[in-house]
């Protein structure tokens, strides 16, 4: 049985990570802080590591605690996923240290054990690009990187470190995930749920999704792949909508007769962003609408290139219409959406 180490297994992406991993056979790892909650890990069958980012040398001896002495020259984790990471902060500075240096002495750690992983994949953002080369140009894996947003540029970050770390590396960039137990798209179910869908900017947005578990079934394809090591891949569906096409399309799922579909005019939306910006300073309440976030809304071309991993052999579950249905059902089981 191979070992597989995933960081950050406790949220969206990493608790599909964790499921579909051990689907596969895998001994799964979950690399946790102190303080995280470990028992729907536990409950699991995951074995637990715990570890602390901000200190280098610690965090490689916490790694080599667990390393049994009949190990030989086998790796303790075959495999490692590295999820861990924030999209969001009321402490902008934070993007920094979580995004990338944590992931920088991560992998530091990981080169120092006496057999380093066989593949370390890290789950990056598309946001790590910034704008497409052309308003109709989709965002390709090879295009040069320039994020407009401290997040995307934390992300970049990591990626290069990942690059410079001397150990056999897959690189993810997922466009817009979404799925059941994702907090921030369900914001805009219940908003369309209410009545009213608010698009930022009066031109249409053109967008890309991919549904949460594809996006882990993705890193456990290309972990194994020999073709993969070394290579960038974009984690899509392989869709695109205008931001309109997405509101009705909920709107039909939701079974909702009247709802209005408004633009808010990007001025706007920068000044609601900046107050929620404001807000989450003074009491530390993050908003999902917030400065570094308004770079993101401003852009109206967020389609993306993820053939080359369709032509690695990879394959999406579900499109659109398929995971929205999931997504509203499940929303709907727990409540937070009406019946």
């Amino acid at each position: 049985m191979q070992r597989i180490l995933i960081t950050g297994a406790s949220g969206f992406i990493g608790s599909h990570l964790v499921r579909v991993a051990l689907s596969l056979g895998y001994e799964v790892w979950a690399a946790i802080r102190p303080e995280s909650n470990r028992r729907k890990l536990e409950a699991q069958g995951v074995r637990l590591v715990e570890v602390d980012y901000s200190d280098e040398a610690r965090l490689a001896q916490m790694l080599r605690a667990v390393l049994p002495a009949s190990l030989g020259e086998e790796p303790m984790w075959h495999y490692v996923i590295h999820n861990a990471g924030i999209t969001k902060t009321a402490h902008t500075e934070e993007f920094q240290e979580v995004n990338a240096e944590q992931t920088r002495r991560l992998l530091s750690a990981l080169s120092s054990l006496p057999t380093p992983p066989l593949r370390f994949v890290l789950m990056s953002s598309m946001s790590s690009y910034g704008a497409a080369s052309g308003p109709l140009e989709p965002i390709r894996a090879e295009d040069e990187q320039h994020p407009h947003t401290l997040y995307g540029r934390s992300k970049c970050l990591a990626e290069h470190y990942t690059e410079q770390s001397g150990l056999p590396f897959t690189l993810l960039m997922p466009t817009g995930v979404y799925g059941p137990g994702d907090a921030d798209y369900l914001l805009s179910l219940q908003g369309i749920a209410r009545g009213i869908n608010a698009m930022a900017g009066c031109k249409p947005q053109y967008l890309t999704f991919v549904y949460g578990e594809d996006v882990a079934r993705a890193a456990l394809f290309v972990l194994t792949k020999k073709e993969a090591e070394g290579e960038r891949y974009i984690v899509a569906d392989g869709g695109t909508y205008t931001d309109l096409e997405f509101g009705r399309m909920v709107q039909r799922l939701l079974g909702k007769k009247r709802v209005l579909h408004i633009r808010i005019p990007l001025p706007l939306v920068r000044l609601v962003c900046a107050f929620g910006s404001l807000r989450a300073r003074l009491t530390g309440k993050v908003s999902p609408l917030n400065r570094d976030k308004y770079p993101l809304l401003a852009q109206r071309n967020w389609r993306c290139d993820a053939s080359p991993l369709f032509a690695l052999g990879f394959s999406p579950t579900r499109n659109l219409e398929e995971g929205l249905r999931e997504t509203i059902a499940a929303a709907r089981a727990s409540g937070d959406l009406p019946q």
